[in-house]
């Protein structure tokens, strides 16, 4: 179980009692500052506990993205586990609005938990215009070929959800992408 601050845990066990799963409003109980509660909210996404969503519904917004959609927090089942709830059960019990229900669905969050870990590194490097082809990915992560072409599809494509595309360039043989028209707003 991670270690939880006091604020994060109130933050997480009232997101846990709402059906959507929301994050805020915040309890009446939460006696932090505004300073502290950013910082809790931050590092409660960094560790994949609570993640951003398009705002559906009536649930309070947490920031505006770049292209103007306005975003909320929502526990995950990463979230859930970390205050001692089964998200089965949890899920169970609630039926939260459909944007919700499909978000709750996967237990891991769209971005790895671990930042500056080859995971990280893969999908950055995965993410950039131009992609990257197996041999730039092996060098880079320190892979044999095998293994990045099996993190390409079990992690990125299966665990995270994560579109990827390749297509065969003369210089470069085949490169691989994650289509960006579908990537997650990043933090």
């Amino acid at each position: 179980m991670p270690k939880l601050t006091d604020t994060q845990f109130v933050i997480l066990s009232t997101a846990a009692k709402r059906g959507s799963g929301a994050i805020l409003p915040f309890s009446k109980s939460l006696k932090a500052n505004k300073g502290g509660t950013a910082s809790s909210l931050k590092s409660l996404i960094k560790r994949g506990l609570i993640i951003e969503r398009p705002v559906a519904g009536n649930t309070a917004p947490w920031r505006e993205a770049e292209d103007g959609t306005h975003l909320t927090l929502i526990i995950t089942d990463a979230g859930l586990l970390a205050i001692g709830i089964d998200p089965v059960e949890a899920h169970a019990d609630a039926e939260p609005a459909a944007e919700v229900k499909r978000a709750a669905k996967k237990a891991t969050p769209t971005e790895p938990a671990r930042p500056g870990k080859k995971q990280t590194l893969l999908l950055d490097l995965l993410r950039r215009p131009y992609g990257a082809s197996i041999g730039e990915l092996s060098t880079a992560l320190g892979w044999q070929t095998h293994s990045v072409r099996g993190a390409i599809a079990g992690t990125v494509k299966k665990k995270l959800g994560f579109p990827v595309t390749s297509e065969t360039t003369d210089r470069r043989g085949r490169v691989y992408r994650i289509a960006t028209d579908t990537l997650a707003v990043e933090v």
